[in-house]
């Protein structure tokens, strides 16, 4: 897959999840009390239709696509906002005062600015449940693929996987974290989200037990390598270019790859997770589109 074919991949991936949330939220909008009329469903709006790459639900179509052998049906487009949605929610709570204190995200206020900060935790609740509710109905899928995308979501998400990551993150602040701990750290906060996205793809196109494993080998080093180019863009990147506030681990203190490594070597270290994710693709079909995310990862300068 070439540069610009990975382009229109994307593109048209994120036109299909701007469609779906319009459709998702316009029920919404109509189980408000109109004499009372809270922001709610405006800020879920906002959060959801802010920009961002939506890798993530780009990793449930691509999934699919290496290990199906029919065409995509129309659910799972749900399965894959179920998986933004759920970004959304914890990138709003991360952004919150009483954690990382950003006011910008996607290059526009965060939510808790551009609305209030109780809003912001109601978004970040809608969301969370909303992700769960879309993998329930996405009725081109069996109950029994249902139900695993929901115990994949939610352990991937919760007090094993992602929120764990996050209460980590905010306890290592001021501390110099080994690079052990460090890769555990993220390997929960950012990686298990990544993982949870692959398998959604995996479980919906039917793939075998073996397709899965080499799958998630391929998400745990891509989210590795994610988490570095990170790293790295909040040294050398600007707020501009990233969308949000640059240098915000430094200010925050926190342990980063290239703190631990050095620039060079960490550099090298997202390489070879490239190389390593790449590797593991040799069981799933000859898809070109998780290769050429791979290499977007570690290309991306925002």
């Amino acid at each position: 897959m070439t540069t610009e074919s990975l382009a229109d991949f994307f593109i048209h991936s994120q036109c299909l999840l701007e469609n779906a949330f319009n459709e998702i939220l316009i029920p919404l909008k109509g189980e408000a009390d109109s004499a009372v009329n809270p922001p709610l469903v405006d800020a879920m709006q906002y959060c959801l239709t802010n920009g961002g790459k939506r890798l993530r639900a780009i990793l449930v179509f691509a999934a699919f696509d290496a290990v199906a052998d029919r065409e995509r049906p129309a659910s799972l487009v749900e399965v894959a906002a179920a998986v933004e949605c759920l970004h959304a929610y914890s990138l709003v709570h991360d952004d919150l005062p009483s954690m990382d204190n950003d006011d910008l995200r996607r290059g526009k206020p965060t939510c808790h600015i551009a609305y209030d900060e109780a809003t912001a935790i109601l978004v970040g609740d809608a969301l969370q449940t909303l992700a769960f509710d879309l993998l329930a109905n996405s009725t081109d899928f069996s109950a029994s693929q249902r139900l695993s995308m929901v115990q994949v979501l939610a352990s991937a998400s919760g007090a094993s996987g992602m929120v764990l990551g996050q209460a980590m993150d905010l306890q290592a602040e001021n501390k110099t974290l080994t690079l052990a701990q460090l890769e555990n750290v993220h390997s929960l906060k950012t990686g298990a989200l990544i993982r949870a996205a692959v398998a959604l793809g995996a479980i919906a196109g039917g793939a075998s037990q073996q397709q899965r494993d080499a799958l998630d080998d391929y998400a745990k080093y891509l989210g590795l390598a994610f988490q570095i180019q990170d790293d790295i863009l909040d040294v050398e990147s600007d707020t501009e270019t990233l969308g949000k506030s640059q240098g915000a681990d430094i200010a925050l203190n926190k342990s980063t790859y290239p703190k631990l490594l050095g620039m060079d070597n960490a550099k090298q270290k997202a390489a070879e997770s490239i190389l390593n994710a790449k590797a593991a693709l040799s069981l799933v079909k000859s898809d070109q589109a998780l290769y050429a995310i791979a290499d977007f990862v570690t290309d991306r300068r925002y």
